[in-house]
């Protein structure tokens, strides 16, 4: 993979493009912005989503364009962007929107942890990943929000404590000798303050076992009328289907059922621990080396086998 470097000359500012999932004007997006800006190393542009986005993972907008709005953030050029974290930052990094291509793009700080399974459905961290897939260094970084534990402030030293990590991946890229066949998840622990510094782990499998519950919505109610109208390939308006079945809606939410977390030296554990945790990861999650022991002997049999019954 080529790195696609912004740098031109050593005297030149390094640019960092920001963006998360949260939202434009979530406080960990703000307190990060407000922090590289103050040690006046960086020049900042920020294209984030115009409001939430979270756990949208690595989808895109496809067949409608995106709105760019642009806010108002002192010492940064800003854009709020009606699309995902990955259109953002596939937007951000393209040279149609900025003059220039970033450095390194930073999706975050997102409010709450991205380890494990989790990151699979992370938007936070596929802002990232977007920017690894064009060969642009990259980071995520989350903090461990826990409600009645943390407060707004955090997220400024969150953003502090991950200063030195950033600066030193801009003086590999500068020298050209960052590795950039990866990008790194960021994991902050909800103590901040005092942090046990850092630590290299890899992705476990912590998960939140996920069940559903039946609820009710007093103000639609629960009855709605079925419609669907279908464009076809030679744009004719087809009829609108006004059925007069009415057909109960039925609503269900998402609940905690447990966790699952592992027990060995992995992000999660790590976290918990106090460590911020610094976890390099690639565009997919490869199979464990069991899994591919055991398929190169089954598929040979399935070929086999396959080839039997047709006879």
């Amino acid at each position: 993979m080529e790195l696609n470097s912004g740098f031109v000359t050593s005297g030149e500012k390094p640019t960092i493009m920001v963006t998360n999932d949260d939202g434009i004007d979530a406080p960990g997006l703000r307190s990060l912005v407000r922090v590289l800006l103050a040690t006046k190393l960086y020049v900042v542009h920020v294209c984030a989503p115009d409001s939430e986005k979270s756990a949208v993972s690595h989808s895109i907008t496809w067949r409608h364009p995106l709105s760019a709005k642009r806010v108002d953030i002192e010492g940064a050029t800003a854009y709020a962007v009606s699309g995902t974290p990955a259109d953002c930052t596939s937007l951000g990094i393209s040279e149609a929107l900025f003059p220039s291509v970033p450095d390194l793009v930073i999706s975050g700080i997102n409010m709450g942890n991205n380890c494990g399974y989790h990151i699979v459905y992370s938007g936070t961290v596929a802002g990232a990943r977007e920017a690894f897939f064009n060969g642009i260094p990259s980071v995520s970084i989350s903090y461990d929000w826990v409600g009645g534990r943390s407060n707004i402030d955090d997220f400024t030293l969150a953003a502090e404590a991950c200063v030195p990590i950033i600066s030193a991946i801009l003086g590999s890229i500068r020298s050209r000798t960052y590795n950039i066949r990866c990008f790194l998840n960021i994991d902050v622990p909800t103590n901040v303050a005092n942090h046990k510094g850092y630590k290299l782990t890899k992705q476990g499998k912590s998960f939140f076992k996920m069940g559903w519950r039946q609820v009710t919505d007093e103000q639609q109610g629960a009855k709605m009328l079925s419609t669907m109208a279908m464009e076809t390939e030679s744009a004719a308006v087809t009829e609108t289907d006004t059925s007069t079945t009415l057909q109960e809606n039925l609503l269900f939410k998402r609940e905690v059922r447990g966790t699952q977390v592992d027990n060995d030296e992995t992000d999660k554990q790590s976290l918990q621990e106090g460590y911020i945790t610094v976890t390099p990861l690639g565009a997919l999650s490869r199979a464990e080396i069991d899994c591919q022991n055991y398929f190169k002997e089954w598929l040979p049999n399935v070929v086999g086998h396959a080839s039997s019954s047709s006879l």
